[in-house]
């Protein structure tokens, strides 16, 4: 379940607490980006100079707050319950109302944690919040066409395969091609089988 008090929101899932990052998280944070560096930047724009510093921590505490009181994004931060350890991330972006009524999905998680459900588990939470409490449309999400892992957890979380997109993000410090999945609210496309 889910409870909304002074514009903080809080996603409960099976094993994990989605919340807005804190600055308590700092340390917890900057251990887990360090020790997961070399699995995570193949797929991430290229970290500033200044990525793991505290000031460039309280900058992402203090967007996560205006993002979510302004409701453009809904960037939470991945908790294990059973012991509170960080375990990732995973943003909804980019929130569009009006005739959109859409959103952007971003996510990653800790080398040490990866395969182990809790980003399907992330997802399916965020997707549900989305349709039913933010009343979106649609969710979007991109990948590198490379990255089968994330290809393979968006289809099983219910995202269809929609397309290309040329030059989409700098990752790692080039220009790169995705590869654009969608979940509609109503979906009646059937299953996809894209290799």
């Amino acid at each position: 379940m889910l409870y909304r008090a002074r514009r903080k929101i809080r996603i409960e899932t099976e094993r994990l607490t989605l919340r807005a990052p804190i600055h308590a998280d700092f340390h917890p944070w900057t251990a887990l980006r360090r020790a997961s560096e070399e699995f995570l930047t193949p797929w991430e724009p290229a970290w500033a100079d200044d990525h793991l510093s505290r000031r460039a921590f309280t900058n992402r505490v203090y967007w996560a707050q205006r993002s979510i009181g302004s409701g453009s994004a809904l960037p939470l931060f991945m908790i294990r319950r059973s012991d509170e350890t960080l375990v990732g991330a995973i943003t909804l972006d980019n929130i569009r109302r009006g005739p959109a009524q859409a959103g952007t999905l971003g996510y990653w998680v800790g080398e040490s944690f990866a395969r182990q459900g809790y980003m399907r588990e992330a997802i399916e939470a965020m997707v549900h919040h989305a349709f039913h409490q933010l009343d979106l449309s649609r969710i979007e999400a991109a990948c590198l066409p490379e990255n089968t892992a994330s290809r393979g957890l968006l289809e099983k979380s219910g995202f269809k395969y929609e397309g290309v997109a040329q030059s989409y993000l700098q990752i790692d410090g080039r220009w790169r091609t995705h590869v654009l999945y969608a979940a509609l609210r109503s979906d009646r496309r059937g299953r996809t089988d894209v290799g």
